[in-house]
């Protein structure tokens, strides 16, 4: 699906916009199981295994930072990811062998929604190769207003940057490290139904909502089948036993099938250790575990 040289570009930059990835009824669909499942946070008044509440949520005015899990939330979610334009573009950037390593819905409301400080998803879920990107689905038109994301280009081949702060991994990188170059941002806007796409080092962030419009972007983080957790975020093997997570796996697996044999390479890793005091969701980590704001 993608061209030669988008495929270049997405190596070069560690970034991409790959536009018209779903049909007009698929994204009617998503957006209507959207705005549903935001208006049911409403009986909400703590975050939970759905949802992660945004300051100022009320009964009368639903604010969230995000929908947990969306593709086990409806089926909708999960056929874009498996049964579209997505797909191909998967196949074109991983190969015929994928694993799913999560799902959000981010749904940054209007009028001063969460920001996202910049971090490599990388610190998060380092691997035995980073051959790990995410996909970014649009819901709906996102401008320079509304927080969209912010790339850096080139950084998925330089070094990770440190994400602790105070003793604890905060998920952020510090906005005075000298290898960040935030005059080199590109920011990532387009119309509903396009994507973007960033590679699992590349360094990303996004500003605060500042207009009146919600911006909803449905996330994919999506691993090369030979590309095996190391211990971190996403490792909890341990804590669900080994037949668990091989149902898990197989459960999470969205091209192909499961690796047995993952593939080593020479990458760089810090343990995303200790944990912040909150790590339920990536605000909470950057809130307890003390991450200096970039856009304060």
């Amino acid at each position: 699906m993608l061209s030669d040289q988008q495929k270049e570009d997405y190596r070069r930059d560690g970034f991409l916009m790959v536009q018209d990835v779903v049909t007009p009824k698929q994204l009617r669909k998503m957006q209507q199981v959207t705005d549903a499942l935001i208006a049911a946070s409403a009986g909400v008044s703590e975050s939970n295994d759905i949802y992660d509440l945004d300051k100022g949520h009320s009964k009368e005015s639903p604010r969230l930072t995000r929908i947990k899990l969306p593709h086990k939330r409806h089926e909708i979610f999960e056929e874009v990811l498996k049964k579209s334009v997505v797909t191909e573009v998967l196949g074109d950037l991983l190969g015929p062998d994928t694993t799913l390593i999560t799902s959000k819905l981010n749904t940054k409301a209007p009028g001063g929604g969460a920001a996202v400080e910049w971090h490599q998803d990388w610190a998060f879920y380092p691997h035995t190769n980073d051959d790990l990107l995410a996909f970014g689905i649009l819901l709906e038109d996102v401008e320079e207003d509304n927080g969209p994301l912010m790339v850096l280009p080139g950084t998925h081949k330089g070094p990770v940057l440190s994400h602790h702060a105070n003793g604890v991994f905060c998920g952020a990188i510090d906005p005075a490290d000298p290898l960040f170059e935030p005059d080199k941002a590109v920011t990532l806007t387009g119309k509903a139904g396009s994507m973007s796409v960033h590679h699992v080092r590349t360094l990303h962030g996004s500003a605060p909502n500042v207009s009146d419009r919600a911006r909803k972007i449905l996330f994919f983080e999506i691993a090369r089948a030979d590309a095996w957790p190391l211990l971190g975020a996403s490792s909890y093997i341990h804590e669900i036993g080994q037949r668990a997570f091989w149902a898990d796996l197989q459960e999470r697996t969205i091209t192909g099938a499961p690796c047995l044999k993952p593939r080593l390479e020479d990458v760089p890793v810090t343990m995303p250790l200790p944990p912040a005091k909150d790590i339920t969701s990536i605000f909470k980590t950057q809130e307890s575990g003390g991450a200096k704001s970039a856009f304060s």
